[in-house]
């Protein structure tokens, strides 16, 4: 039986042939603000993100930086966990695949799934960008559809394969149910190509030697999304005991693998599945599209540096819908930041603790937090809609600030009503902190709460106030 007070949450391990973006940085932000969500319920939250770095496309790479695979792997890997670490990116276990404990882990599913591994040979288009052969009806006029203008190499090898196909039937009845993969949309598409009919998948590679052994013949390795893949598991905990994930979250590249490849994988296997795979669309950044000749202006750690973690969080999950393609705008992101954190929420938390640290506050019941609507903020960030969730949170901080105006605080200087903004705050920042921690945690540093979410609805204790500090400066 499923343990309900459990939540185990994966976003894509990232490849370390290029440094990280905001592309993926937006990926783990949207987990950060799930697993936070869950831990607030009080629930065991296990949040698995890390690099993915084995493969043609790394042997490459390091080729060309004149390291060993594995320098380049360590040196790439460390920038990814940093940037996670810049965005306050609270992950349990960041995975790597050239990890002991993952290989391991790999060469004996291996052993496990060996009733559908065969010998044989292939040929065929293969984007090294993808680590992923092709067919030519899989291509747009001839190219990758998301590496254009990259020459598809033409591979033949001898390999062996998984029986992908034997899984048709089960994954279509898996379909089925409309929670295994969201959105709609991207289910839809799934299940279209997949009654087209299912290929086996090549799962081994002899033409470089940069991978994990593959035990049934050492002269081969293993294909580098099979042992990608693996990593949720390998990856869950000691014996895997948060598995199944409760969510795989992965940009829409990584749809098929997923959604389709993954699940066949466990079914082989006897592994319990999934319960959902989230694919969400790219960002663009100022307009264009991500790419290296972007190059600082869209690193993590530079916009970090540039606007504050916090700010960079609240844009990402307040801006775009979640699943769809959006535009990373710096304007936008600086409009948001003083329009909506600086003047709204900080200048809301600014007066009144200036207000109650001259007049105290006097205990009462709060009326005001009737207003604050958290069954509708529970439903959205249920159904991933965290802009909405946003949205509404914002809505009662308006209604505050409208109650600090209506009434004119500062003139009838009464401590009843002061208390009720102060306890709303209090409410405030506690469904903000999966969005925005670190804001949320001075606020209840500073009125000596502590963040969760069943102390919404306790009162705040009248202790004395003081001025908090100034939670966004304008840019």
């Amino acid at each position: 039986m499923a343990n309900k007070n459990k939540f185990y949450i994966t976003t894509a391990i990232d490849y370390v042939n290029a440094e990280p973006h905001i592309g993926h940085a937006y990926q783990k932000i949207v987990a950060d603000a799930l697993a936070r969500w869950n831990r607030l319920k009080g629930k065991k939250v296990f949040y698995l993100t890390g690099t993915d770095e084995h493969g043609q496309k790394i042997a490459r790479s390091a080729k060309e930086a004149k390291l060993s695979e594995k320098e380049f792997a360590d040196k790439m890997s460390k920038k990814f966990k940093d940037a996670w670490k810049n965005l306050n990116i609270s992950f349990d276990r960041f995975i790597r695949t050239t990890d002991k404990d993952h290989e391991k882990f790999v060469q004996d599913f291996i052993k496990k799934i060996e009733k559908d591994i065969y010998k044989g040979s292939y040929e065929g288009l293969y984007c090294v960008g993808c680590e992923r052969f092709y067919t030519e009806k899989d291509l747009a006029d001839g190219q990758c559809q998301f590496h254009p203008g990259k020459k598809l190499e033409f591979l033949k090898e001898e390999t062996y394969y998984f029986r992908l196909s034997r899984y048709q039937k089960q994954l279509l009845k898996l379909y089925q149910n409309d929670k295994f993969v969201l959105p709609k949309e991207r289910r839809n598409e799934i299940i279209n190509r997949v009654k087209d009919g299912l290929q086996d998948l090549s799962i081994t590679r002899t033409n470089f030697s940069w991978g994990i052994d593959f035990p049934l013949d050492k002269k081969h390795v293993i294909y580098v999304w099979f042992d990608a893949l693996l990593s949720y598991l390998s990856g869950a905990g000691k014996k895997q005991e948060f598995w199944p994930a409760d969510i795989h979250l992965l940009g829409k590249d990584n749809g098929w693998f997923h959604a389709v490849i993954w699940p066949a994988m466990l079914l082989s296997a006897g592994y319990k599945l999934p319960k959902t795979v989230f694919i969400h669309g790219f960002l663009t950044f100022n307009g264009q599209k991500i790419s290296k000749s972007l190059g600082n202006v869209i690193s993590p750690e530079y916009l970090v540096g540039k606007y504050g973690s916090d700010s960079i969080r609240y844009y990402a999950l307040r801006n775009f819908v979640f699943g769809e393609d959006g535009d990373f705008s710096e304007i936008v992101l600086a409009e948001r930041h003083n329009n909506e954190l600086a003047n709204k929420l900080g200048n809301l938390v600014s007066r009144v603790t200036s207000l109650a640290e001259k007049y105290g506050a006097e205990k009462t019941e709060n009326k005001l937090l009737k207003k604050l609507k958290i069954k509708e903020i529970e439903k959205h960030i249920e159904d991933y809609e965290f802009d909405k969730t946003i949205n509404e949170i914002f809505a009662f901080v308006d209604i505050c600030n409208e109650y600090v105006q209506k009434n004119k605080i500062w003139e009838t200087k009464n401590n009843k009503q002061l208390y009720e903004l102060l306890d709303s705050i209090k409410a405030i920042a506690i469904l903000l902190w999966p969005f925005i921690p670190e804001t949320s945690e001075k606020i209840a540093k500073a009125l000596g709460f502590e963040i969760k979410l069943e102390n919404i609805s306790k009162p705040l204790k009248a202790g004395k106030i003081k001025k908090g500090e100034i939670l966004f400066k304008k840019i």
